[in-house]
């Protein structure tokens, strides 16, 4: 698990890094104390190979002198050496070899007993007696020099050895910093430059996912998922934001024209009316039809000029605490004849308990209103309306569900949109999905579709419940501005 993560790999890189640098720092440690031994001895053979130098100085005054007292005072460096033999026995054997050391023992023992024989006064030696003593002296010379310089020999080659810790070392740092740069680089630098270069393409308004492809749950794979995440709930932002700006510049420009053709269509309609009733017995069936007719047109251009009213009306109205299983309810029971007559029937489902929201309730009854004429519409033939209510806590959700023909997916995105239907010439304004949408919103709501062609469709409204300190609040602070006049005056 620990490897699944960047953390958790530089843990373990870090880790194995330092051991590998812990264990050369131990190694060369005791390399160094090793050549430190190496030279301490070497130190213990040039004793020994001094003393048999101080040795022969002394049997060469007695050759030259025969002077027993010469040989005498060379005891004392005989002692030592011997000392010294029997103290780096072994160490000799490794350095010279076990058969070379037991004859320069040998050689040694037999140079001693002539040196003890004649220091005691045994009379002058003869000729070949001193070559003997000669003989003997130079073999100890040239052991204990050959002895030294093989363990010279074998310092100088330790220390040559020693000094390839510092390359190795510096080889595994930059072994290491390879890794570490080349890790850095692949997990870290490459990802976050491909972050930078997909922030710059999301400012300019390109929604596209990063195109990265995460083997791993690691931060960087997290942190590219979120981003991903972020771009689309963004993209989805801006379309709403978009249809918002849309829908408010669409509103303030239909208000105006919508005020202005008020009046007319008011003095049309009386204007036709107090025709119909003033010349009602004299007009021909003809110029009646066209009465009616121009009666039937005024009141279908008041119906669109009410829908633009309401769906340009920007004021906020007074909310108060609604029922909306009561709004629900009672919209339906208008509907009542209508679904008689186009054979749909309507079942409603309703979970306990639903708590109370903050709205109004003509408007949300103009919601629930449209929603129910759009299933009827959706339902030629006739069909099933099925309402489902239910709460998880904090919003309350209403879902409208007919069988009927569906909404094509090309026309879901453009269904809120004001003046889009797709309903045929003279059968809709395109009014009712926004004005729907606008007045959710106001209750700081929002509303949701799901549809398939040729099985039917399903609008989901999402309405915030009622919190009940924020009301407390409300209902104190209105009594308070309404004392307050009281005590100006």
């Amino acid at each position: 698990m620990m490897l699944n993560t960047i953390r958790g790999r530089i843990l373990v890189m870090s880790a194995i890094i330092l051991l590998f640098i812990c264990s050369l720092g131990i190694h060369y440690w005791w390399w160094m104390s090793t050549v430190q031994q190496k030279l301490l001895l070497s130190e213990q053979f040039e004793d020994l190979f001094n003393d048999i130098l101080e040795i022969r100085r002394f049997e060469k005054n007695y050759l030259l002198y025969s002077n027993p007292r010469s040989l005498q005072e060379s005891h004392d460096y005989l002692q030592r050496a011997e000392g010294l033999l029997k103290a780096h026995e072994k160490d000799i054997q490794r350095v010279i070899g076990p058969q070379d050391y037991q004859a320069f023992l040998k050689e040694f023992a037999a140079y001693k007993a002539l040196i003890y024989r004649y220091s005691q006064g045994a009379g002058a030696p003869d000729p070949q007696q001193m070559q003997r003593i000669r003989d003997h002296g130079k073999l100890l010379v040239d052991f204990s020099r050959r002895l030294l310089d093989r363990k010279r020999q074998r310092i100088h080659k330790a220390l040559k050895l020693s000094y390839r810790f510092p390359l190795a070392m510096m080889g595994v740092v930059a072994l290491a910093l390879m890794g570490i740069f080349r890790f850095v680089s692949a997990y870290l630098l490459r990802p976050l430059a491909v972050l930078r270069e997909t922030t710059s393409r999301v400012a300019k308004g390109d929604f596209r996912p990063i195109p990265y492809q995460c083997d791993s749950q690691d931060e960087i794979c997290l942190l590219i998922n979120a981003f991903n995440r972020m771009a689309q709930e963004l993209e989805t932002n801006q379309e709403a934001l978009i249809q918002s700006r849309k829908i408010a510049a669409l509103g303030t420009f239909t208000a105006g024209i919508a005020h202005e053709l008020n009046n007319p269509l008011n003095n049309i309609y009386l204007t036709a009316e107090m025709l119909l009733e003033d010349h009602e017995k004299s007009l021909e069936p003809e110029a009646r039809e066209l009465v009616l007719d121009v009666l039937n047109q005024a009141e279908r251009a008041a119906e669109i000029v009410k829908g633009l009213l309401d769906f340009s009306r920007t004021d906020r109205p007074s909310f108060e605490e609604v029922d909306v299983r009561k709004v629900v309810q009672q919209t339906a029971r208008l509907l009542k004849n209508q679904l008689m007559l186009t054979g749909t029937h309507l079942e409603m489902h309703i979970e306990d308990p639903i708590p109370p929201i903050r709205g109004h309730w003509r408007n949300l009854e103009q919601v629930f209103l449209n929603l129910f004429l759009n299933a009827i519409q959706a339902m030629p033939q006739g069909g099933e309306i099925q309402v489902r209510m239910g709460c998880d806590g904090k919003m309350v959700r209403i879902d409208v569900t007919d069988n009927g023909l569906g909404i094509r997916p090309e026309d879901l995105e453009h269904i809120f949109e004001p003046f889009y239907t797709t309903k045929g010439v003279g059968r809709g304004t395109g009014l009712g999905l926004s004005v729907t949408y606008s007045l959710i919103r106001k209750h700081g709501g929002h509303i949701e579709v799901q549809s398939q062609v040729g099985s039917g469709t399903t609008f989901s409204v999402f309405l915030p419940v009622l919190n009940v300190e924020e009301e407390t609040a409300e209902e104190t602070s209105r009594g308070e501005n309404d004392v307050a006049p009281g005590r100006d005056r």
